[in-house]
């Protein structure tokens, strides 16, 4: 230990003060008599004012007695020890002393072998304490410096479902994150690819997938987050809150008008509603993750305009008064131009993805209910019933109700 010991002698009697003070080598023990006392009050006073580590204490004082005044200092001062000097006739304090914490009694007149025995003993039990209180500032800092990477580990571990419930929740704490569910994923792809640029090296890849990740973060900031590295070339955001809308164009705005790169950006709520609806809450976030990839394979070359115009059409194809227009405007871009993409990436008009969207939930309708052909009609967005029975025939080949009859038969 490098810092002297600091010790109070507190006894009403200056005899004893001055030989207990005469009696040890405190240079040898790594200690310094750093005050006196001569009653109790006093004796609380140094003690709470300066730093004192071993308190030699006198049970009998004037104005507070030994045992009340350790009482005191074990709430204000917990690590200070506590050495009690004492006659013969005394030894009734001693279960109160002992539970106090009290190291060892020193009878009057104090033995001197007795008195460097027991310092030295407490010197040995401090440092240690000292070094064990070290080592645990050293693990804590070396574990607060890498919080981040043991964030994304366990949120790794997390999403390819290794752990219990239990475990999540422990974790969470430990880490610091918010005790919920995360409210959203979102996935984001690079090809590994530089546009103008030679290829890659590995170390290259992965500098400029870590700046992908920080980009993002950046433009998500209000929402607490984790970033994780899942396999080359893909990072998944832990969002505890559902981001803005439009904010997967703006991460791939970003990423391009920062680093030059193109990548695509999905986002998945985190929700037991739909195929999830029975999942376990420990296995939620792994089948999120797993929808969430699936969407990335079928729709990886789709850009997020032409994706949230599907997912639109999907979610409003019954209003019978949707039209390209309605789409548009909700979609904050132009007609002409939400029709020339959708037509570019899908191969298909505004008009033949809407009609895809209702003959699909038709025929699940008259496979799976009683339903009449007006209402099947109805629900999926026709206000006529020969329109639908047009429309459904021109997709299916077949009218509603020979539809029906053969799926029934078969």
């Amino acid at each position: 230990m490098s810092t002297l010991l600091n010790v109070m002698i507190a006894d009403d009697e200056p005899i004893i003060r001055e030989g207990i003070r005469d009696a040890v080598d405190w240079s040898s023990l790594g200690m310094i008599v750093a005050a006196e006392a001569e009653d109790g009050e006093e004796a609380l006073e140094i003690a709470l004012r300066q730093d004192i580590d071993i308190l030699l204490v006198d049970m009998n004082m004037p104005f507070m007695n030994g045992i009340s005044l350790m009482k005191r200092l074990r709430e204000e001062r917990p690590g200070c020890r506590f050495v009690i000097i004492t006659g013969h006739d005394e030894f009734s304090y001693a279960q109160e002393a002992i539970r106090l914490g009290v190291k060892d009694y020193i009878l009057k007149p104090v033995d001197p072998v007795h008195l460097q025995e027991v310092l030295d003993h407490i010197r040995t039990e401090l440092n240690g304490d000292q070094q064990q209180e070290e080592y645990l500032k050293l693990a804590t800092d070396q574990i607060q410096r890498n919080i981040p990477l043991l964030r994304e580990q366990f949120c790794l571990e997390w999403l390819n479902g290794r752990l219990r419930e239990e475990e999540i929740r422990r974790q969470q704490e430990f880490l610091g994150l918010p005790a919920a569910q995360p409210a959203a994923l979102t996935l984001i792809r690079w090809s590994g690819q530089a546009e103008g640029r030679p290829p890659l090296k590995e170390q290259d890849k992965q500098l400029l997938l870590f700046a992908i990740g920080n980009i993002a973060a950046e433009l998500l900031s209000h929402i607490p987050l984790v970033i994780c590295r899942e396999g080359s070339g893909t990072i998944v955001l832990f969002l505890w809150e559902i981001p803005a809308a439009h904010m997967e164009e703006r991460i791939i705005a970003a990423v391009r008008d920062h680093i030059s790169l193109h990548v695509q950006v999905w986002t998945q709520p985190v929700t037991h509603e739909g195929e999830l609806k029975d999942i376990q809450p420990s296995e939620l976030l792994h089948e999120t993750y797993r929808q969430l990839k699936r969407e990335w394979k079928e729709h990886s070359g789709l850009s997020p305009l032409v994706r949230r115009a599907r997912s639109y059409i999907m979610e409003h194809y019954a209003d019978p008064q949707l039209t390209l227009e309605q789409l548009a405007d909700a979609l904050q871009v132009s007609s002409t131009y939400l029709s020339r993409v959708m037509k570019k990436e899908l191969g298909q008009s505004f008009i033949h993805v809407l009609v895809q969207a209702r003959i699909q939930r038709a025929v699940q309708l008259l496979e799976e209910s009683d339903r009449s052909i007006l209402e099947v009609a109805e629900e999926v967005g026709y206000e006529s019933q020969h329109y639908f029975s047009t429309a459904f025939k021109k997709v299916m080949g077949v009218s509603p109700n020979r539809y029906r009859r053969d799926a029934s038969s078969g």
